[in-house]
């Protein structure tokens, strides 16, 4: 692993990395807020899942979270979206290829040999996460942002053991019937639509994931609102499965971080309480 940079922030150390992947076959470069701390402290661990078109630097330059993550005592952690560089296959499109990976393993060419996104999140990075930082591996949350809302909530209800807390900002709630999804489930995963399923919010609830409990935050301005989020499905699916939602639609805000960055502060004061539970 290989420091890129270090800042002290709110008394911590923002630090941005990269490493070898051996899920991806490239490298990957994430960043980890580590607040201050005593010596031998193990902290709990708040996964952030960007979006479309993003990297790690997003949320790090524009979140804001450092002061609440100072403040409860948690490491914030920011993957990239996807593999990049030369060699790496990618589209024209900014909702598919490079900056769109979706959480997921594909299994479709050229995609699969490197767009292994969901074994990166799930199984390498937090390996790297829990060696290398004071991280109690015990206690992690996750969170994430519309293409990252989406990979918050999948990988949490795939992964109900692991995270003691999940929410997300404006996510794709259910892929499988909108635009952005539709595109990346078939090109990465092919055309049957079963295969999709674990990796779609509303479906994986139909077919009997649960979590105690979720929060959700979106713009009620949102361009993107009723095209591709569809907050009602997810607040539909969890009312027949009984998972408490908490869906709130905060007027005036956008999609953008703008959005992100008011409420992330609270959703960092909601992990924490659950993660230091």
């Amino acid at each position: 692993m290989e420091q890129l940079s270090s800042n002290k922030s709110q008394g911590g150390m923002q630090g941005v990395y990269r490493h070898a992947s051996a899920a991806i076959g490239t490298d990957m470069t994430f960043s980890v807020f580590v607040p201050e701390h005593g010596p031998g402290a193990k902290l709990p661990v708040l996964w952030f899942l960007s979006g479309l078109t993003c990297t790690h630097a997003n949320v790090t330059e524009k979140g804001e979270y450092r002061a609440a993550c100072a403040r409860h005592g948690v490491i914030l952690v920011a993957p990239d979206t996807s593999p990049r560089g030369p060699g790496v296959p990618d589209d024209e499109a900014y909702d598919f290829g490079q900056g769109a990976g979706f959480y997921l393993d594909a299994t479709e060419a050229p995609w699969a040999a490197q767009f292994r996104m969901r074994s990166y999140v799930e199984q390498e990075l937090p390996a790297l996460v829990g060696a290398e930082f004071p991280a109690d591996m015990g206690r992690q949350g996750i969170t994430g942002h519309s293409m990252g809302g989406h990979g918050a909530l999948t990988i949490g209800l795939r992964n109900p053991g692991r995270f003691r807390s999940v929410s997300a900002f404006s996510p794709i709630a259910a892929p499988s019937r909108v635009p952005w999804g539709e595109k990346a489930l078939g090109g990465y995963l092919g055309a049957d639509r079963a295969a999709w399923r674990a990796h779609d919010a509303v479906a994986l609830i139909e077919d009997g994931a649960r979590l105690p409990e979720l929060l959700v935050d979106t713009g009620a301005d949102d361009p993107f609102l009723d095209t591709q989020l569809k907050p009602e499905l997810l607040e539909a699916a969890c009312a027949r499965a009984g998972i408490a939602l908490t869906q709130r639609l905060q007027p005036g805000y956008d999609h953008s971080y703008y959005f992100v960055s008011t409420f992330l502060g609270a959703h960092v004061a909601w992990h924490a309480e659950r993660l230091n539970a």
